[in-house]
C-alpha cells in the first residue's frame, strides 16, 4: 500500500493528512487524524453532464461506523448501522454548508463527498470532516475554489482564554460557556455553528478573530498540499450565450424593477412576470426555457443587491434594520395541551406545543461519541408543504427539518431548568404553518412562549432573528435585519442569531459568497441584538414570566432520596416490589437513579401514595425517635412492635417499666397500639425500643407495680 503523510500542529496537537491508494477509485481521498480520532474522506465526480436540472448536484454523506467507538452498538436485534443519526445528519450539513458555495454554479455533474468516521476518541470528527473534504477536493480534478478550513474554539465561563479544538470533556463541562465551530477562507468567515450560554457579542467577535488566526495556519498547510499533490482541474463548459435572451428581456424592463420592489404582493407578481418572460423566450427559442429562468433570476439578484448596497432599499420597503410586524400569543390553543405558543414575524407563522413527561419519557441516545445518554429536553420541527403554498408529501423527515429543530433546541438549552429543580422530560414541537424567512428562529420564539405558558421555570426568554447581507466587497455591503424569502434566496448570507437579554445562546451561518470578513460579522451580531431585544419586548408583553403552575393535564412528579444501598430492596427481585407500589398507587412511572434519587410520576393522589410507601420501606430509624407502633408478637423476653410494613423493633421486658415485671403479657397484648422510643439501632439494622423511657407510668396504668399485678397482690 502506498502511503504519504503530512502534518501540522493545531492547538498543541498533531493533525495529519495521509494519502494512500486505499480508496483509489475515488476522484480524491484523504485520511485525517487528530489524536486518536480518524476520518476517511472521499470525493467522486460523475462523468455524465446533467441536462435535466438547473442546479449543482452536490451530496454530502456523513457515515458513523459503530466500530469507531470500539463498541457493539445498535439495538438488541439490529447490530449494524441503519439510517444516519441526527448527529450524523447535522455533521454532514456542516460540511455541505462549508464547501458548497465554493463550487461553480454552472457545474452539472454529480459530486459526492463521503465522510466516514473510522475511529473516535476524545476529539471531534466534525472538524476533520470539513478540513478533510477541503483537502480531498483540493488535490482532486474536481473544479473547486478552495481551500477552506475549520477549527473549533471553546471557552470556560470564568476565563478570558480561548481553547483550540477542545475535546468532548471540555465541551460538555458545566462551566463551558462557548462552543464555536468556525470555518474560513483567506481571512473571511464561511460558516459558523455556535452553542453558548448567554455570551456577549463582543466575546463572540473576539472568538471569531482568534479562530481566524488558527484557520490561516490550516489554509497555508492545505495550499502546500495542493502544490505538491494537486491534479489538473476538469474544465467547465463555456457559459451559455444569452444575448438573444437579454434582447427579449428588454421588452420587460419597464415593469421589472417596479414588480420586484412591489412590497407584499411582490412574490406573486414576480412569478407572473417571469412566467410571461420565459413564455416569450420559448416562442422563439424552444430549448432555452432553463436558460431564460436562470437569466431572469440573475437579474432579480443583481437588482436587489444594487438597490440594497447603493440606496439601502429592500423589496418590501423596510429599512435595513427593521423587523417585520410581530405577534405573540401564549396559550389559548387548547386546554388539552400542556403549553402552547403562537409567533408571527411578518409572513412567518409558528405554532409551538409543549408536552411534559416523567424521567422515563427521556430519549435514549446510543452514539459513537460517548456512552448512552438520556436526553430530557427535545425540540422537533416540522415544515409541511402548505406553509409555502405548495402540495407535497406529508410526514417523514428530511435533513432541513433535523437541522432547524436542532438549532432551536441548541438556542433554548441554556435556559432550561436543571433536572434537580424541574425533573420533567420536556418535548417541544414547532409547526411552521406559514414560511417567509427563518422559521427556525420563529420556532425559538414560539417555543419560548410555549415553555412559559406551560409553567416551565426557564431562566429567561429566548428569541431569534435571521440576518442577511448584500455583499460586493469589504467596503461595499449592506446588512439586512429579518430577511424574508427573496432576500434569503438572492442574498449572500443567512446569519441566524438566538439569545436572551443577557447574551447569545446559538448561531448558525451560511454564506453564498467566498466569505465575509470577521469585522462585518461583528457588526451583524450587534445589529441582530437590537432586533432580538425588540422581539423579546413583544413576547414579554404577552407573558412576562412562566406561569405559576403546570397544566392540570401535565403529570405530577414527586422527588425523594433513598439510601443507595436500599435501591435493590425497593425494586425487589425482578422488579416485584416496585411493580406492586405502582399498581397499588396507580402511578405512571417510578424511576430510581444510581444515587438514590427517586422520581414518581403520576396524577392525583397516586404520587403521594407511592411516595409514602417508598418512604416507609426505606425509613432509617434514629436513636431518640418517638414512634407509635402495633404489638405484632409477644415472646418471654419482650414484645416485637411493628413500626412499619418492613420493620419490627424489640421492646425487651426490662424496657417496659422502670420496675421489674414477671410477664410481658401482663403489660402488653398483641394488636395493641403503643408509644415507643428508639433506644438503639444495631449494625444489622435491628431496632431496640423502650416504653419506659418515654412513658414511665405505662405499666402503672395497666395495674402493675413492683412486678406484681393488683390481682395477685390482692390475693
Amino acid at each position: 500500500m502506498q502511503k504519504e503523510t503530512f502534518s501540522i500542529d493545531v492547538g498543541g496537537k498533531e493533525l495529519s493528512a495521509t494519502f494512500t491508494d486505499l480508496a483509489d477509485q475515488a476522484t480524491g481521498s484523504v485520511i485525517m487524524r487528530y489524536g486518536n480520532t480518524t476520518v476517511l474522506i472521499t470525493t467522486v465526480m460523475g462523468n455524465k453532464e446533467r441536462s435535466d436540472i438547473n442546479y449543482f448536484p452536490l451530496s454530502v454523506e456523513y457515515e458513523e461506523k459503530f466500530y469507531a467507538a470500539g463498541q457493539i452498538l445498535g439495538s438488541r436485534f439490529i447490530r449494524r448501522e441503519g439510517r444516519p443519526s441526527d448527529d450524523a445528519i447535522l455533521s454532514g450539513r456542516v460540511v455541505d454548508r462549508t464547501i458548497r458555495p465554493l463550487f461553480d454554479k454552472r457545474l452539472r455533474k454529480d459530486v459526492q463527498v463521503v465522510i466516514t468516521v473510522l475511529s473516535i476518541d476524545e476529539d471531534d470528527p466534525d472538524v476533520l470532516g470539513v478540513n478533510g473534504a477541503s483537502i480531498a477536493l483540493l488535490v482532486s480534478s474536481i473544479p473547486w475554489s478552495g481551500p477552506v478550513s475549520a477549527v473549533r474554539i471553546g471557552k470556560k465561563k470564568d476565563s478570558d482564554e480561548f481553547v483550540v479544538n477542545p475535546n468532548y470533556e471540555f465541551r460538555n463541562a458545566e462551566d463551558t460557556e462557548l462552543d464555536l465551530l468556525l470555518c474560513g477562507k483567506d481571512g473571511t468567515i464561511t460558516m459558523i455553528e455556535v452553542g453558548a450560554k448567554e455570551v456577549s457579542e463582543d466575546v463572540l467577535t473576539q472568538a471569531f478573530e482568534f479562530g481566524m488566526k488558527e484557520i490561516e495556519k490550516m489554509q497555508a498547510f492545505q495550499k502546500q498540499l495542493a502544490e505538491k499533490l494537486g491534479r489538473e482541474k476538469v474544465s467547465l463548459p463555456a457559459g451559455t450565450a444569452t444575448k438573444h435572451i437579454e434582447n427579449i428581456f428588454t421588452e420587460f424592463e419597464s415593469e421589472f424593477e417596479k414588480t420586484v420592489f412591489s412590497g407584499a404582493a411582490g412574490k406573486g407578481l414576480v412569478g407572473e412576470l417571469k412566467g410571461r418572460f420565459i413564455e416569450k423566450v420559448v416562442e422563439k427559442f424552444p430549448d432555452d426555457a432553463k436558460a431564460a429562468d436562470e437569466y431572469f433570476e440573475s437579474c432579480v439578484e443583481s437588482l436587489m443587491r444594487t438597490r440594497a448596497v447603493e440606496k439601502g432599499e429592500r423589496v418590501d420597503g423596510r429599512k435595513t434594520n427593521e423587523v417585520r410586524p410581530l405577534f405573540a400569543q401564549a396559550g389559548g390553543v387548547s386546554d388539552m395541551l400542556h403549553g402552547s405558543g403562537i409567533f408571527f414575524r411578518g409572513g412567518t407563522h409558528i405554532l409551538s406545543v409543549l408536552t411534559l413527561g416523567g424521567p422515563e419519557d427521556s430519549q435514549i441516545i446510543d452514539s459513537i461519541e460517548g456512552a448512552e445518554v438520556k436526553k430530557r429536553f427535545i425540540h422537533h420541527y416540522n415544515f409541511p408543504p402548505f406553509s409555502v403554498g405548495e402540495t407535497g408529501k406529508i410526514g417523514g423527515l428530511n435533513r432541513r427539518m433535523v437541522g432547524h429543530g436542532a438549532l432551536a433546541e441548541k438556542a433554548l438549552e441554556p435556559v432550561i431548568p436543571p433536572k434537580g429543580r424541574f425533573p420533567y422530560t420536556i418535548r417541544l414541537v414547532s409547526e411552521a404553518l406559514a414560511s417567509n424567512g427563518s422559521t427556525s428562529m420563529g420556532s425559538v420564539c414560539g417555543s419560548t412562549l410555549a415553555l412559559m405558558d406551560g409553567g416551565v421555570p426557564i431562566t429567561r426568554p429566548v428569541a431569534g432573528i435571521a440576518m442577511g447581507i448584500m455583499y460586493e466587497s469589504p467596503e461595499k455591503y449592506q446588512i439586512l435585519t429579518d430577511i424574508q424569502g427573496p432576500e434569503d434566496h438572492h442574498g449572500d448570507m443567512d446569519f441566524k442569531v438566538a439569545g436572551t437579554e443577557e447574551g447569545v445562546t446559538a448561531i448558525q451561518l451560511d454564506v453564498k459568497v467566498d466569505g465575509v470578513p470577521p469585522a462585518i460579522m461583528g457588526e451583524a451580531l450587534h445589529q441582530a441584538k437590537e432586533a432580538r431585544l425588540q422581539i423579546l419586548e413583544v413576547m414579554q408583553k404577552e407573558i412576562a414570566a412562566p406561569r405559576d403552575s403546570l397544566s392540570p393535564r401535565a403529570p405530577q412528579i414527586e422527588v425523594l432520596t433513598i439510601p443507595p444501598d436500599m435501591i435493590g430492596m425497593v425494586i425487589g427481585p425482578s422488579g416485584k416490589n416496585i411493580k406492586k407500589i405502582k399498581e397499588e398507587a396507580g402511578t405512571d412511572d417510578i424511576t430510581i437513579e444510581d444515587d438514590g434519587t427517586v422520581f414518581i410520576c403520576g396524577k392525583g393522589e397516586s404520587t403521594r401514595i407511592a411516595r409514602d410507601a417508598i418512604e416507609e420501606m426505606t425509613r432509617v430509624f434514629e436513636p431518640g425517635e418517638v414512634l407509635e407502633g402495633t404489638v405484632a408478637r409477644i415472646a418471654d423476653f419482650g414484645a416485637f412492635i411493628e413500626l412499619n410494613s418492613r420493620t419490627d423493633g424489640l421492646v425487651h421486658i426490662s424496657e417496659i417499666a422502670p420496675f421489674r415485671i414477671e410477664k410481658v403479657t401482663d403489660a402488653l397484648a398483641e394488636g395493641e397500639r403503643v408509644k415507643v422510643q428508639v433506644k438503639e439501632v444495631g449494625g444489622d439494622g435491628k431496632v431496640s425500643l423502650s416504653i419506659k423511657s418515654i412513658d414511665p407510668n405505662f405499666a402503672k396504668r395497666k395495674g402493675l407495680e413492683g412486678g406484681l399485678s393488683n390481682k395477685k397482690s390482692n390475693g
